[in-house]
């Protein structure tokens, strides 16, 4: 069967753009490209490689060369080789890993340098003592039980049908080096406020930092402060972020031992605060810069026909964010992924909300009836474990330590504005804990805690989800009425679709114009009237078509949009507060 694909070009490196631009050095090394793997039915090493895969694609995707599953009981190996550009051995090299899925071992030189589990969140390495300046060897195992396991997955599965979708093994996100200092900088972290930002900064060793914050092009302050500290810069005439305005101050980062120079990076922030509060009347809303903001967002699965969780190439991420944006919408829902660092870089500088999902994970959707419940206004405690399939106690923790580390990796988007730990009971539990638990590691951002199913009363929105029922308004209860997942309007569009016979969708249309008035029927007649009612928040399924399911504006391929793109635009116009 032929598949799809997108029309953006590959290089022989691909995505070869810096990954992490949070935290810039100028020298750094890809090593992303043609690898050689191997599938094994033990964890041993093969003897011999089966073939040449292309990093950073999953082998079940086409753009790897590869297209084969990675089935749990089996190993995938990768193996390169590589020489460190400008090698200097009084330094120390840093292996990073963007994201690797689900557990791996990583092998220098034959010796064993390190690992990971999770398989959406950066790591690094130091594999200074196992380099050397010749040629080196780099080995790579995977292990993924995808949905036999409990491990955070998201949509992943084995056999894919309906809203779930190809699953992903192994490498990727970019793979890169860097050689650095013995003192360097290991983070930057920046806590916006209206008119200042406090500025934390990690080093490996002691030393002094030297800060310019820079206004376009032009220095307009400067501070020096002891590694390990903070710096609160404070602003007489600050520029705020916003979606419409989205205006980031840049940063430069020095730091110094001995008078000396030892490392050098480049950030930015941006200056805004997120808020869910009530207004005069009482009702809660959602704040941006302290004033009532209407989220208009979509559902965005961030999966590809033929690099599935990896994009082709950085500019068909930015083109993603760009289409929303064009036709109105201000918000994207990361629904159950994380996303490679330059995704949220390109909704800081142009300009788009994020709500972050927590990948789900366990033996979800849980008993039926859990699932059943919700639609008859039914909710289940989750600290019923075993309804949600969660009586696994390492599971549950790895979870939460999954969490932290999504948190920890994006807390510096600044395009981020809400936290999604659970979604649709999906191997919810202890939702409330998970809730006070982000709070604790992140106060400036709002949380949606148990997406649309079994709420337990806590978070900041009254999240609903409705497909098939009628939109109405939540009893009032203190938080904000945010419809976070609806529509799903759906139409099969020849040429542009996975597998024609098994497409799936909620309420198919023949056509562009009925899916079109369909659209525009449901706003005019559901959504737009509850402005009046509190709603502050709605997220429309979906960007895009996603493998068999066709809910999407954009076709799989992102080459057509299925609606009128004048009637999407003149309906956001109108969701306004």
């Amino acid at each position: 069967m032929k598949r799809l694909s997108t029309s953006f070009p590959v290089g022989d490196t691909p995505l070869d753009e810096y990954p992490r631009p949070q935290m810039v050095r100028a020298q750094w090394q890809n090593l992303n490209g043609l690898w050689q793997y191997a599938v094994t039915e033990s964890p041993e090493q093969p003897a011999v490689w089966q073939g040449g895969i292309r990093v950073p694609f999953a082998p079940e995707s086409a753009l790897s060369g590869v297209e084969k599953p990675v089935l749990p009981g089996q190993t995938l190996w990768y193996f390169r080789t590589f020489s460190i550009n400008g090698y200097d051995a009084a330094k120390r090299t840093l292996l990073h890993f963007g994201a690797v899925d689900y557990a791996c071992t990583v092998f220098v030189n034959g010796r064993e340098a390190g690992g990971h589990t999770g398989g959406y969140c950066p790591f690094t390495l130091d594999i200074t003592s196992f380099v050397r300046a010749a040629e080196n060897e780099l080995t790579v195992a995977v292990t993924d039980d995808t949905d036999k396991g409990d491990a955070p997955r998201g949509k992943q599965v084995l056999h894919p049908k309906g809203i779930w979708y190809t699953a992903v093994t192994g490498i990727w996100q970019t793979v890169w080096l860097e050689q650095v200092d013995s003192a360097h900088f290991t983070s930057v972290h920046f806590i916006p406020s209206l008119d200042s930002v406090e500025v934390f900064v990690q080093t490996s060793e002691s030393g002094s930092v030297c800060m310019e914050v820079l206004e376009e092009d032009s220095c307009i302050t400067a501070h020096t402060f002891t590694a390990g500290g903070s710096q609160t810069v404070s602003f007489e005439a600050p520029r705020l972020w916003t979606p419409e305005q989205p205006f980031l101050y840049r940063v430069r980062l020095s730091l110094l031992r001995a008078g000396r120079e030892t490392d050098r990076v480049e950030s930015y922030f941006g200056l805004r605060t997120f808020a869910v509060q009530p207004d005069e009347n009482g009702t809660p809303y959602f704040l941006l810069n302290g004033r009532p903001y209407f989220q208009k967002g979509l559902l965005d699965q961030g999966y590809w026909p033929d690099g599935l969780y990896t994009a082709p190439s950085d500019e068909a991420l930015r083109r993603d964010i760009e289409q929303a944006k064009a036709l109105g919408f201000n918000m994207l829902r990361k629904h159950i992924k994380v996303e490679p660092a330059r995704w949220y870089y390109h909704c800081d500088t142009m300009g788009m909300l994020v709500w972050q999902d927590m990948p789900s994970g366990a033996a979800y959707p849980g008993d039926l009836l859990a699932v059943a419940l919700p639609n008859i206004g039914v909710q289940v405690s989750d600290k019923k474990h075993k309804r949600f399939k969660r009586e696994n106690t390492a599971a549950r923790l790895q979870f939460t330590k999954e969490l932290k580390e999504m948190v920890e990796a994006l807390t510096d988007a600044v395009c981020i504005c809400t936290w999604v730990p659970f979604n649709k009971g999906w191997g919810q539990f202890d939702a409330a804990a998970a809730t006070a638990l982000l709070w604790t590691l992140d106060p400036t951002r709002p949380v949606d805690h148990a997406s649309g199913w079994h709420d337990q009363g806590a978070g900041d929105y009254k999240s609903i989800h409705k497909y098939i029922f009628k939109v109405r308004p939540p009893h009032p209860d203190g938080r904000a009425f945010a419809l976070t997942e609806y529509g799903g309007y759906s139409q099969v569009l020849d040429g542009h679709v996975w597998d024609k016979e098994n497409s799936f969708g909620y309420r198919m249309y023949p056509d562009k114009a009925a899916l079109t008035a369909a659209y525009r029927k449901l706003h005019e007649e559901q959504i737009l009237p509850l402005l009046k009612k509190g709603l502050c928040v709605s997220i429309y399924t979906q960007l895009t078509d996603v493998e068999l399911e066709v809910n999407g504006l954009f076709t799989y391929d992102r080459a057509v949009c299925k609606l009128d793109e004048a009637v999407v635009k003149e309906i956001n116009q109108k969701l306004v507060l």
